[in-house]
């Protein structure tokens, strides 16, 4: 059986159509989506950053890098975890979201936690 990693951030995401601030008219297609971050890792760590690739169904891609996550950066002990919801707007009716959170464990090392890729997704309206 092999020993625990030190940096085992797992990374779960579930994404929500907002109808009611989405107008597919002008392009304008809004998602709220929901992260779960577990430290799965022998080591506790700080979420430092994120770092987002988006890309939309019409090939539009967005980066988005900045400090935490919702102002906050969370500090995850092993077998904890920590959830947050924030949202997105695109300009087509789909799109994949993925990247990556910059963390730091107590001893100072810095890793990368993958976000895995997840669909940004509204559904198809009969016309």
């Amino acid at each position: 059986m092999s020993e625990p990693a030190e940096h085992d951030i797992r990374v779960h995401v579930e994404s929500l159509y907002i109808p009611g601030e989405s107008d597919p008219e002008r392009n304008r297609y809004v998602f709220a989506y929901t992260v779960t971050i577990e430290n799965h890792g022998t080591l506790a760590a700080r979420l430092l950053g994120r770092h987002w690739i988006i890309t939309d169904t019409d090939g539009k891609v967005q980066e988005v890098r900045g400090e935490g996550v919702v102002g906050e950066q969370p500090y995850i002990k092993p077998g904890e975890g920590f959830q947050y919801t924030s949202g997105t707007m695109l300009e087509a009716p789909a799109g994949i979201m993925q990247g990556s959170y910059q963390m730091v464990d107590d001893a100072g090392r810095r890793f990368d936690a993958e976000i895995p890729p997840f669909t940004l997704r509204a559904p198809q309206t009969l016309h």
